[in-house]
């Protein structure tokens, strides 16, 4: 099928499925996802995200002296 005779639709499943998705289906908002709960909840996430960026930076600075290791420095 030629570009021309392509439908602007084809390929998304027609226009019913494409509103279908849009308005019933799209993807989820996360507005104020931290702000719904409770202060506790709110702490918790944050000590729980605090948590994982000094696990990542562990894991960072244990693989660059890996790195180092092997070159001999």
């Amino acid at each position: 099928m030629t570009e021309e005779n392509k439908t602007p639709d084809q390929g998304k499943g027609g226009r019913v499925l494409d509103w279908v998705y849009r308005n019933l289906a799209g993807p989820a908002t996360v507005d104020n996802a931290i702000h719904g709960g409770s202060q506790e909840a709110r702490e918790q996430w944050k000590r729980d995200l605090e948590k994982r960026k000094q696990w990542s930076r562990e894991q960072r600075e244990r693989k660059r002296a890996e790195r180092e290791a092997r070159r001999g420095h």
